[in-house]
């Protein structure tokens, strides 16, 4: 119950007996209904005590505990969650030198989480590319960046209303098969996250290495290139099968 906060399964185990049973209880009563070991009961219930989630009474020289309500127990995690927060917002990084490692990360909640904290953190100018429902995820965030005055170039596959003007939008043909979600930000021609599914799950690539860097800022740009010259070209393009079969089998 509690351990996902940070707690201990034996705390936990010992607040869901209280929470649940309705009552006060004893040190025995603990035992029976939560299946903390006597030998650990009294040293879980100082722990909660001290952490506030329990309460303690003397009644004929007979110590009862009660788990604090439900309701109360909530807002303590919540202040205390944001009171965590706060103080990670006052932690400043030195500045490091440039990290030429490629690190991976998977999940697609942390990749939108490292994505949020890389756009937030642009000083000079954002590439992006991805899909319509992804981009809108991000949009308040590049709207906000674009009237601070950064250079936002923005590469969809869909349809996305904005006042960025510098956005180039990909139709995909329904033919094309084998095209396959990703992501790709560059922030301030310095760091880049490409991000794609490999077996139905989100995998990403983070780095600084210059090389890279330059990689992904030139498919970015292949993408823009090929987006307007087949919208431009279409007619003329799609009546050459051997081009029209290569189209339709890229991925990204």
């Amino acid at each position: 119950m509690l351990q996902q906060f940070g707690f201990t399964q034996y705390e936990s185990q010992v607040y869901q007996a209280l929470i649940t049973s309705g009552q006060v209880l004893d040190a025995t009563g603990i035992v029976k209904m939560s299946g903390v070991p006597r030998s650990k009961v009294y040293e879980v219930l100082q722990r909660l005590l001290e952490k506030g989630m329990i309460l303690e009474s003397t009644t004929e020289k007979k110590r009862l505990y009660s788990a604090l309500p439900l309701e109360a127990a909530i807002e303590k995690l919540k202040a205390h969650f944001e009171s965590n927060v706060q103080e990670m917002k006052k932690v400043h990084r030195k500045s490091a030198p440039v990290d030429d490692r490629v690190w991976t990360l998977k999940d697609n909640h942390s990749i939108q989480s490292v994505m949020k904290e890389l756009l937030d953190g642009a000083r000079k100018s954002i590439i992006i590319s991805g899909w319509e429902d992804d981009l809108q995820f991000y949009l308040p965030l590049l709207e906000e960046k674009y009237k601070h005055g950064l250079k936002i170039h923005i590469h969809v596959i869909g349809v996305i209303e904005s006042i960025i003007p510098s956005i180039i939008t990909l139709i995909p043909d329904s033919r094309h098969e084998h095209l396959e979600r990703s992501r790709i930000l560059i922030v301030d021609e310095q760091e880049i996250l490409f991000a794609g599914i490999e077996e139905s799950k989100w995998q990403s690539i983070r780095t600084q290495s210059r090389p890279m860097v330059k990689f992904f800022t030139e498919f970015f740009y292949h993408d823009v290139a090929l987006t307007q010259i087949t919208q431009k070209y279409r007619d003329t393009i799609m009546e050459d099968e051997e081009i029209q079969k290569i189209l339709f089998n890229l991925r990204y």
